[in-house]
């Protein structure tokens, strides 16, 4: 008999998925604000990417670490619910030190914006918990079986926070929605746009938070047993973690050193080679501890903990490899679509017209709202329709998500743009009748639709280029419940320390864009985008061995 879902305990649940998009989407505003106010470069607001991925890692691993040294899972002697709660107040912690970070900043005070990533790093430090505790707590919620639709479910409502929360803050600071470089600097050089803005706004966040965590404290409906079992140290896991935490700080270190020191003689030549090879040195220390982990503990298991599992530490690297192609399809977008390949007809290397910020900007919503879409398909299964309303939502649905965009975006899109993207969405579509609700499936199909839409982006130009590389967004919107729920099935007692593993991956998202972005500068733009082919081919990977590991354990994935 199927567990029935705890739709009260699931609708509380949720509304902290809404934050960290909000939050997280709402720095695409906040960044071009810092980089004019205090007079940044691009490197340097890239660091608040940094910020929020590292503390990610560093969280996850923290928790992890600490459970070892006191052997006991903290985070399962805690619950879910208070590892939610402790996290919200640890993000209500930093979203409150923006206020004295920022306190009687003047223009061009580039020392200031260091403390506010220090202030956004704690912010990030609590998401990590909150993600760590929230996404085993959601499958938790009924039936396993269904565990990835809930995620989905979430995952929708955190893509509607990553929507419309842009749009709101830029409400709050600018006034308007958000505008071009020039017409940002116009209002700051002449003192329309003060600092204080940014510390009422950041005040308002704490206030969200501490409300949040209260809403999780007095709520009935949410279960907070505790989870007492035997902890392995995992000291074989640690030591590798540690170790590979070592390397890539050292090369991040000097990446880092390249742009603030002229006198580090390593860099005189070759500048951008190095940094790449500094860059990829990260990747792969990566990648190749995880595989070392897999043939290690499959030959004795012993102090690795959740890594014994195969399916996790696979799952390890498809987390990292998914918010990898998920954030540098769009963090690359912006400038393929500035960058001049035919300069006598100011052409981008589409062969479109050359845009500016503000005509960039919809096409970002785009790819966004794209993951909106695909997640809120994904959650219908939650809702236990019958088979035919079910055939007639999938259709509904992914165009009612894609009217959302419309609205948040209205007048921005053309008559051809619509029937592009809407075409793309009919291809989703297709692929959710054909997955029937399967994971493993689910995650099949989707893989080989990235790996095409890429591969079209890369042969292609115009309009039909640009729409296979923001297809990427609909590809990528249902993978990241199917791999997290694949990767924790059937851990047992190592379930929460399997989720911390896979949150600290969310790393991803600070390696494989500037990767790509170096490659950029060597190869080109549009020729970067063989990275994102490679991700999804090895998500392509994953799905099918995965589907074995799991069916050689007995667990049904299908």
């Amino acid at each position: 008999m199927q567990e029935k879902t705890n739709y009260s305990a699931l609708s509380t649940l949720v509304s902290v998925f809404f934050f960290w998009g909000f939050i997280a989407a709402s720095n695409g505003v906040f960044i071009p604000f810092c980089k004019t106010y205090f007079n940044i470069d691009q490197f340097q607001s890239q660091l608040v990417d940094f910020a929020f991925y590292g503390a990610y890692y560093f969280g996850a691993l923290g928790l992890f670490v600490l459970s070892s040294s006191i052997g006991k899972d903290i985070l399962s002697n805690w619950g879910y619910k208070n590892g939610i709660i402790y996290g919200l107040l640890i993000s209500s912690i930093g979203a409150l030190a923006v206020y004295p970070a920022v306190n009687n900043a003047e223009m061009g005070d580039a020392q200031v914006f260091y403390y506010v990533l220090i202030a956004y790093f704690i912010v990030a430090l609590g998401f990590s918990l909150q993600q760590t505790a929230a996404q085993p707590f959601a499958i938790s919620l009924g039936d396993p079986s269904k565990g990835s639709h809930r995620l989905n479910l979430a995952g929708g409502i955190n893509s509607f926070g990553t929507t419309i929360g842009p749009i709101v803050v830029a409400l709050i600071i600018f006034g308007s929605t958000p505008l071009s470089g020039d017409e940002l600097n116009n209002l700051i050089k002449k003192g329309q746009i003060e600092i204080s803005t940014i510390q009422y706004l950041y005040l308002g966040v704490t206030a969200l938070f501490l409300a949040a965590a209260a809403l999780f404290y007095f709520s009935k409906s949410l279960p907070k047993e505790k989870v007492v079992s035997s902890f392995e140290k995992a000291n074989k896991a640690m030591l590798l973690l540690l170790f590979i935490s070592i390397i890539i700080s050292v090369c991040f270190a000097m990446v880092f050193l390249s742009y603030s020191s002229s006198d580090f003689t390593f860099f005189n030549k070759n500048t951008e080679e190095k940094r790449l090879i500094l860059l990829v040195i990260s990747l792969l220390i990566i990648l190749l501890g995880l595989l070392f982990a897999f043939w290690s503990s499959s030959k004795n298991p012993s102090g690795w903990g959740a890594m014994q599992k195969p399916q996790l530490l696979l799952g390890m690297i498809a987390i990292f490899t998914y918010v990898g192609v998920e954030v540098t399809i769009q963090s690359n977008l912006g400038e393929l679509l500035k960058v001049v390949a035919d300069k006598v007809n100011q052409l981008n290397p589409l062969g479109l017209k050359v845009m500016n910020d503000a005509e960039i900007a919809p096409y970002i919503s785009l790819y966004w709202g794209g993951l909106m879409v695909g997640r809120w398909v994904g959650a219908i299964t939650v809702f236990n329709p019958s088979k035919g309303l079910k055939k007639v939502l999938y259709i509904l649905v992914p165009y009612s998500a894609f009217g959302v965009i419309l609205l948040v975006n209205f007048g921005a899109y053309s008559i051809n743009d619509i029937l592009a993207f809407a075409i793309c969405v009919a291809i989703q579509i297709g692929g959710f009748f054909l997955a029937k609700d399967a994971p493993v499936k689910t995650l099949k199909i989707f893989s080989i639709l990235g790996v095409l839409g890429m591969i079209i982006g890369l042969f292609a130009s115009g309009t039909t280029a640009l729409y296979a590389f923001l297809s990427g967004g609909l590809f990528c919107s249902i993978m990241w419940p199917c791999i997290f729920s694949l990767s924790i099935r059937n851990l047992g007692k190592y379930t929460s320390q399997g989720s911390a593993f896979l949150i600290m991956m969310i790393l991803g998202g600070a390696i494989i864009p500037p990767i790509q972005g170096k490659l950029a500068d060597i190869t080109g733009i549009q020729p970067s985008y063989w990275i994102a082919v490679f991700c999804f081919l090895y998500l392509l990977i994953y799905a099918f061995v995965t589907k074995n590991i799991l069916s050689k354990q007995g667990v049904q994935t299908d």
